[in-house]
């Protein structure tokens, strides 16, 4: 009877040690299997951060608007790589003990042991999928606002939306934007309120590969001042106008310009947000023009503070002629000639309290071509400056003198007097170009960084003994203007780089030959967000 009870006894306990040992190692392996999958869950994690991260460099390549953004993003990614670091390294060891540690013990307690090991892994694999899924978030942002060419290109928008609202005193050639001043017609008020959003603009830049060593881009910007349709209420929407459209070349020190841009020979403009239609005093004593050229630049630098640049350029030879067909082109009396216009600039600047001081020296020669053997040479010299008084105030402006340059804004845009009537079939009666002086002169102070209130006067004198004796203001398809003075002040408020408000206050006095003056005043509010 004993034997018996012992064998089943003896095999009770041999039965009841190899269920403990199973149990015990199917414990060990499901702590161990648990533990490869988080470390794999990590690996995974630290693969898709590293693919995060070169797709953020490459997008910041790309993308040179978005440097700040990209920047935090670099500062997010730097914590997300020591977090990794931080988690790798206690890893092993977790999973030895966690793997080991059931051989060691064959009780139930194991499991409770590993607990802790376990929970700081888990909230670790926690942190990682939230970094990740805010990376991915931002990434995404990125996608949508990044701006896609076909040719895969970088391509940057920009622009700004602009309301102006304007009340007058007096007319002016021009309701919202004027140039000059006129006689208030009989019968009409003399005060007058409007607002409009035509002065609002679009840009668009896109920068190409390198060629030859240099850096390819190109630009063109709209405004909504080409004009008004012939509908009602049409002063509301205004016709979408070609401004600047040019291809850029840039090398380490030399520029070439091929497009419709600025005229480079007069770089500066007043500031204002209340005339963007045209630039401030135009036809009042700067000249401007978006005008097709082709242009080199070069730059020296004498020292790490100074400078000098020089440009020249062929530009297509306009005498601000109005179109004699809506559709079809037919030449100006400068492109009649046969030749385009030459100009050229050479600038001197420095670094002084913290703001750039240029000096500049530039000049301008066109032949003009009106027919039966007449022609005008037209040319002009200018001069800019823009010179920091102090760290808030900076003195900026041009000077020129010249004739035949109605096509740069000079007189009015009238570039030849006529003695006698050209409209008159057969008639050729002789003509001269001409002579006008004029510029303008601004102080900038900067009250704040956010804050700056800007003064300028500005005057362009056609010479009256040009157009006294020789020319008949009648025959002269308009009145003609002998001077045009301007005068404005304004205070700028940007509480944002991207957000602004301006107030001005302008007043325009013009002087027709053979009239007397007329004056009126402008008062404009603007708003504007930038983009």
């Amino acid at each position: 009877m004993s034997s018996p009870i012992s064998r089943s006894g003896a095999s009770a306990i041999a039965a009841a040690f190899f269920l403990s040992s199973v149990l015990s190692f199917a414990q060990g392996a499901a702590i161990s299997s648990a533990s490869d999958t988080n470390s794999a869950a990590i690996h995974d994690l630290q693969t898709q951060v590293q693919e995060m991260r070169s797709l953020l460099e490459q997008m910041r390549s790309e993308n040179a608007q978005s440097r700040a953004e990209m920047q935090e993003l670099r500062q997010e990614l730097r914590a997300t790589r020591d977090a990794l670091q931080h988690s790798n390294e206690p890893i092993p060891a977790q999973t030895s003990t966690v793997a080991t540690q059931p051989t060691q013990e064959s009780n139930p307690p194991a499991t409770n042991s590993a607990a802790p090991s376990s929970a700081p892994l888990e909230n670790r694999v926690d942190k990682l999928e939230e970094s990740a899924s805010l990376l991915g978030s931002k990434v995404d942002e990125q996608y949508q606002t990044k701006v896609e060419t076909v040719s895969k290109y970088h391509a940057r928008l920009s622009g700004i939306v602009l309301m102006n609202a304007f009340g007058n005193r007096g007319v002016f050639n021009n309701f919202d934007s004027p140039d000059y001043a006129q006689p208030v017609p009989p019968g009409t008020r003399q005060s007058s309120l409007g607002a409009t959003l035509r002065q609002s603009e679009i840009g668009l830049e896109v920068f190409g590969p390198t060629v030859a060593g240099a850096r390819t881009s190109a630009n063109i910007q709209f405004d909504f001042a080409g004009g008004f349709p012939n509908t009602g209420n049409g002063v509301n929407f205004g016709i979408v106008r070609l401004q600047t459209s040019s291809l850029r070349l840039d090398w380490k020190n030399t520029s070439l310009v091929a497009g419709q841009d600025s005229l480079f020979v007069s770089p500066l403009s007043p500031t204002s947000f209340a005339s963007l239609a045209t630039p401030t005093f135009a036809f009042g004593g700067n000249l401007w023009g978006w005008i097709p050229q082709v242009r080199l630049e070069h730059r020296f630098s004498l020292s790490d503070e100074q400078s000098i640049t020089i440009q020249g350029g062929i530009v297509d030879n306009v005498d601000w002629e109005f179109s004699a067909d809506s559709f079809l082109r037919q030449p100006q009396a400068g492109e009649q000639s046969g030749q385009p216009a030459y100009a050229a600039r050479t600038a001197w600047s420095r670094t002084i309290f913290g703001h750039p001081v240029t000096l500049g020296a530039a000049g301008y020669y066109g032949r003009q071509d009106w027919n039966w053997g007449r022609f005008v040479d037209a040319w002009a010299g200018m001069t800019d400056w823009q010179i920091p008084l102090s760290g808030r105030f900076i003195l900026s402006g041009e000077f020129y003198r010249g004739r035949g340059i109605g096509g740069l804004g000079a007189a009015e845009g009238r570039s030849v007097l006529f003695n006698g009537d050209p409209t008159i079939p057969g008639s050729h009666p002789p003509l001269r170009g001409l002579n006008d002086i004029g510029g303008w002169s601004q102080l900038k102070f900067r009250l704040t960084p956010k804050i700056e209130l800007n003064g300028t006067l500005a005057e362009d004198n056609a010479f009256a003994g040009d157009v006294r004796g020789f020319a008949i203001d009648a025959n002269n398809f308009s009145t003609i203007l002998g001077r045009n003075r301007g005068a404005l002040g304004n205070v700028i408020y940007r509480p944002r780089s991207d957000l602004l408000f301006a107030a001005e206050f302008r007043h325009l006095r013009s002087f027709p030959v053979f009239s007397g003056s007329s004056g009126a005043n402008q008062v404009n509010l603007s708003m504007g967000i930038l983009f």
